[in-house]
């Protein structure tokens, strides 16, 4: 019986070799996007940085009505939230927060500003601290508020009426503040009665302003109207 002979093609030599060549570059393309993407990913930073922050307390409220202000910027490469504002390790809860992310408002000038209580410019008080509900102020600069002396909303003038530095307006807060990078923002938030009270003034206390896992603690002197 006859064996018969099947010829079978093969790949060649020279055609294995350029698959495996050109296999070769497409992986290696892949690893170095894939190592690029994660080099620049790691080299993006979060940074918050806080100017300006001071805490009051008002000298002849038992109950210890205090505020406090900072400014604040985003000074890093990525969005951050600011989500954490809190005095003696005690959270100020966001409805307390008031804000503005106005860049006009936020300038530069007024967030690095000495920032003025809520009273500052209240008529008929003597300069005592007053909650969102009944605050007051002369309007300076441009800027009106909507809603100002409500609850939703405070006025801020920071070098009084006739200065030139922008009003500020405050909108009352129910979550974070959304900062992308180089925005500036301007906080003023009510502690809860009682972290504070008359005796503290002159006295230093912490306060924590965070975005997620960049912040850092602050010592501040309680300074009273």
């Amino acid at each position: 019986m006859k064996t018969t002979l099947t010829k079978k093609r093969a790949i060649s030599t020279i055609l294995t070799t350029v698959i495996i060549l050109v296999a070769s570059v497409v992986l290696g393309s892949g690893v170095v996007l894939y190592g690029t993407s994660l080099f620049q990913g790691s080299t993006l930073t979060e940074q918050l940085t806080v100017s300006g922050a001071k805490v009051w307390v008002d000298p002849t409220d038992t109950n210890g009505l205090a505020w406090g202000a900072a400014g604040l910027r985003n000074s890093g490469d990525k969005a951050i939230s600011v989500d954490k504002i809190s005095v003696r390790g005690i959270d100020v809860p966001f409805t307390s927060w008031y804000a503005t992310t106005d860049q006009t408002e936020a300038s530069v000038a007024n967030t690095q500003a000495s920032f003025p209580h809520t009273g500052s410019y209240e008529a008929g008080t003597g300069g005592e601290m007053a909650d969102s509900a009944t605050f007051t102020s002369n309007t300076g600069g441009s800027a009106l508020c909507t809603n100002a002396a409500t609850a939703d909303e405070i006025r801020i003038d920071v070098d009084g009426s006739a200065g030139s530095q922008e009003t500020m307006c405050l909108q009352k807060l129910t979550g974070p503040i959304s900062l992308d990078p180089g925005v500036r923002a301007v906080v003023y938030f009510q502690v809860i009665n009682g972290t504070l009270n008359p005796i503290d003034s002159g006295a230093s206390t912490s306060v924590n302003i965070f975005a997620g896992k960049t912040g850092a603690p602050l010592s501040l002197t309680v300074q009273n109207p």
